[in-house]
């Protein structure tokens, strides 16, 4: 064997070595589950210490394309347009003179594909001096960096996607403590005898949402409802609703029924727990079964209907929603006589703010109608026959809000 052939055959040897030792050290760091950041250093070096490439820059498809890799280029290379500019490279292709002034700047484009769908390109520099391990082909090396970019974006998208899952899992745990946390605002029981008949129904738009209703018994003659809507939905708003509900039964445990004072001190709670980034309506009513008298509250929540089958009373005193202001400019507790045998229907606003097809909302109007046209029955079958009539009404339309009813029948 010539000595030609020896230098030859020792440099062939020496490439493979090389290239079966970047390779390991790309798979040791994977299988060590290093970093994005390490394994695009790893490359790096690979690139511009061992491979010897003055430029390059590295363009990788996630949600969109995005640069991962640059280097040798001061500026970044947001003029480059993957869909006008690269994506017609299907293979390692020297990039010609005529090429856009843009790719002018590189020697080569190296595509990777899964199939018929890009991952990456990865344009590069100074062909001309990477072929010190392979002096016959250069294109040994340019396949070779072209497999090494697969498994660095193929590891990197696995992470990505590892991640988001990660995240995903996350979400949904978190999104089932606060859907049990839920749950656990509104009571257990409501109570169904000859004095008086309570049912509720709720349906969230999403895992969670942010109505709100309650029953407080006082004692055998009193007891309160109520019912709250923050704006705004999902873990947030959840989290901002169990505290306010937490917060009402402990001031109503020390304040002696004073609505107005109550009303106050929600809101400066509110205000200090939301920041003013969202509100609560609310409705609260006291009811005194001797004098048959209702004291209640609105803070800006929809009108409660009292009903006694053919004459609808709309609770509408009170005040502005919690925590729209630092402090509230008016509070206006209103009082009235509850009829014999009448029913008391408290809701939220995805109730009468429900759109058909035609985008016509259901309305209060035709809530009464509904109430009046089934009246009396018991509370339950009242609520399921009023849900049943929202399905009817949306149809295939999506619900475009959580949707609570809280109906009270007082004999």
């Amino acid at each position: 064997m010539s000595q030609d052939e020896t230098q030859k055959l020792e440099k062939q040897v020496q490439s493979k070595d090389f290239k079966l030792k970047s390779l390991l050290e790309i798979t040791n760091s994977i299988n060590a589950n290093d970093s994005i950041e390490q394994l695009l250093r790893i490359y790096a070096f690979v690139l511009k210490e061992q491979l010897g490439f003055e430029k390059f820059v590295l363009f990788v498809k996630q949600d969109e394309w995005n640069y991962l890799l640059k280097s040798g280029i001061k500026n970044k290379p947001k003029e480059i347009n993957i869909d006008k500019d690269l994506l017609r490279f299907k293979d390692i292709t020297v990039i010609e003179s005529s090429a856009s002034h843009i790719l002018n700047e590189f020697d080569v484009v190296i595509p990777v594909y899964h199939k018929d769908q890009p991952l990456s390109f990865l344009l590069l520099k100074g062909i001309e001096k990477q072929d010190l391990l392979a002096p016959d082909h250069s294109l040994n090396n340019l396949n070779f960096i072209q497999t090494l970019t697969n498994i660095i974006v193929v590891a990197i998208e696995n992470k990505r996607m590892a991640k988001l899952n990660l995240k995903q899992e996350r979400i949904r745990k978190e999104l089932e403590v606060a859907s049990e946390m839920q749950k656990m605002l509104f009571p257990q029981e409501l109570p169904s005898d000859k004095r008086i008949d309570l049912a509720a129904t709720y349906k969230a738009r999403h895992d969670v949402g942010g109505d709100y209703y309650d029953f407080i018994p006082i004692n055998a003659d009193e007891f309160i409802v109520c019912i709250a809507d923050v704006s705004g939905k999902g873990i947030s708003a959840a989290m901002l609703m169990a505290n306010f509900q937490a917060t009402v039964r402990t001031l109503l445990s020390f304040m002696d029924l004073d609505l107005e004072l109550l009303l106050q001190e929600l809101n400066t709670r509110v205000m200090k727990s939301a920041k003013g980034e969202k509100f609560i309506t609310f409705f609260i009513a006291h009811y005194n079964s001797k004098n048959r008298i209702l004291t209640y509250v609105n803070a800006g929540h929809n009108y409660p209907i009292l009903t006694n089958g053919k004459e609808a009373i709309l609770l509408s005193q009170g005040s502005i929603g919690l925590g729209m202001m630092d402090e509230l400019p008016f509070i206006e507790p209103d009082e009235v006589t509850v009829p014999n045998n009448a029913t008391l229907v408290l809701y939220t606003d995805g109730v009468v703010e429900l759109r058909n097809k035609e985008g016509k909302y259901f309305e209060i109007d035709r809530l009464i109608r509904l109430i009046h046209q089934f009246y009396p029955l018991k509370m339950e079958d009242l609520n399921n026959i009023i849900f049943s009539k929202l399905d009817e009404w949306r149809k295939t339309e999506m619900l475009v809000d959580d949707t609570a009813i809280f109906s009270c029948r007082i004999f």
